[in-house]
């Protein structure tokens, strides 16, 4: 089994299940403030990191997506748990998520010492108390992890650093090489209501799809004053909504599943549409015509962060265990895995395809500069402004029915 199909066995666990997280959420972000209506920011409760570590304890309890922290019983080439147990002696014990909701409701147990949160739930561990900021100092891996991973908004808070991302990809426009012409460059080959491809177009089924929609309009109604795609008021809600009403008719199907979403590919029942780079490489090697791009207007993608719970009863295991994850070799062996770009540089030099960086554009911040991963919209505008509140999760939830019918 080729690496690209072992990292793909483990979407088949995983990364459908992220996205139907990407629905499932309908918890409120807490805003902490004098007056919550009029809070402009997200404000985390008070909270001091680590200055320094004691003993290991024995233990770590993990909760994370499948496929995140494997230990060789899905594969024996998947295996970054079982050195880390014997060079620290933290035994591990993994839970599996399967829903935000869910992670969401496990962190607030306190029963967790890490948490391999996604973009779409890491604001809500901050705001509700759930994780505490993290010294790097501690983490000596954090040195070498791409600059462009380092404070960005959905691992961070007023820069401080909540985290340690485990790598990033981008939402690829996915196309049939063979019947798609010329080859596209602009999302409009699937938001154009003219589109000659109507009946053919894929798009994903999560109310995060709202983004994809804001981030076409950023570049071609610059009027809406849209810049940040996960930060849109009430007026650019309902025009993002709008846009997905209209291309609601063009669509073929909306996915949850990549193996189905390839059929159809393959099959040509599908043409176009949004995939993740993963699932392009995978049709490849199953010798279907596809090939993925990063459009002119840019993409949204995904970036989850493994967290400390504020209440781990296991805090140094917790820290060897964020410094063992993007250490080089682990890093490698997950980013093969999952079909990623690896958050650590020196990963690169230990994929199993010599490519993978090339491929996932590990080291082109130029390429990642133009990606907008996945983020949690809450009433605090994401983009800054003061004058107004955005709109929240569950009102994008409500948008998304109204897209759907």
């Amino acid at each position: 089994m080729t690496s690209t199909n072992r990292r793909l066995l483990a979407l088949g666990a995983a990364a459908v299940l992220t996205l139907t997280a990407c629905g499932a959420g309908d918890r409120d972000l807490k805003l902490t403030g004098s007056d919550e209506e009029t809070a402009a920011e997200l404000t985390p409760p008070t909270r001091q990191a680590l200055t320094r570590l004691g003993p290991p304890e024995g233990e770590l309890d993990v909760l994370a997506w499948a496929g995140y922290a494997e230990d060789g019983s899905t594969d024996p080439a998947a295996d970054w748990v079982t050195p880390f147990e014997k060079d620290t002696g933290c035994q591990v014990t993994v839970e599996t998520a399967t829903t935000s909701e869910q992670m969401l409701d496990l962190m607030g147990s306190g029963d967790y010492d890490v948490v391999s949160a996604s973009g779409e739930v890491s604001l809500e561990l901050v705001a509700a108390g759930d994780v505490e900021p993290v010294n790097t100092d501690l983490v000596p891996n954090y040195l070498d992890v791409f600059t462009g991973l380092k404070r960005q908004p959905w691992n961070s808070v007023k820069g401080v650093e909540y985290g340690v991302p485990h790598g990033r990809s981008a939402n690829v426009l996915m196309y049939r090489t063979d019947l798609v012409t010329p080859a596209p460059d602009s999302w409009e080959v699937v938001f154009d209501p003219e589109s000659p491809y109507s009946g053919k177009i894929t798009a994903y089924d999560s109310p995060l799809y709202i983004a994809d929609a804001a981030l076409y309009l950023m570049a071609t109604r610059p009027e809406l004053g849209i810049k940040n795609p996960y930060a849109l008021d009430e007026d650019q809600l309902e025009a993002a909504t709008d846009l997905l009403k209209g291309q609601n008719a063009n669509i073929g199907d909306y996915w949850d599943d990549y193996l189905q979403q390839l059929e159809a590919f393959a099959s040509g029942e599908t043409e176009v549409g949004t995939a993740w780079q993963s699932v392009v490489q995978l049709g490849q090697v199953d010798n279907v015509a596809v090939q993925g791009v990063l459009p002119k207007e840019g993409a949204t993608g995904w970036s989850d962060t493994w967290m400390l719970a504020s209440r781990s009863a296991h805090p140094t295991c917790a820290y060897q265990w964020l410094n063992h994850i993007i250490s080089p070799q682990a890093n490698a062996a997950a980013s093969d895995w999952l079909g990623q770009a690896p958050a650590n540089r020196k990963s690169c030099a230990l994929t199993v395809e010599k490519d993978h960086c090339t491929t996932y554009h590990a080291d082109d911040e130029a390429y990642f500069d133009r990606v907008w991963p996945w983020t949690r919209p809450v009433v605090a505008c994401l983009d800054g402004r003061t004058d107004v509140e955005c709109t929240d999760y569950d009102q994008w939830t409500s948008a998304w029915q109204e897209v759907m019918g």
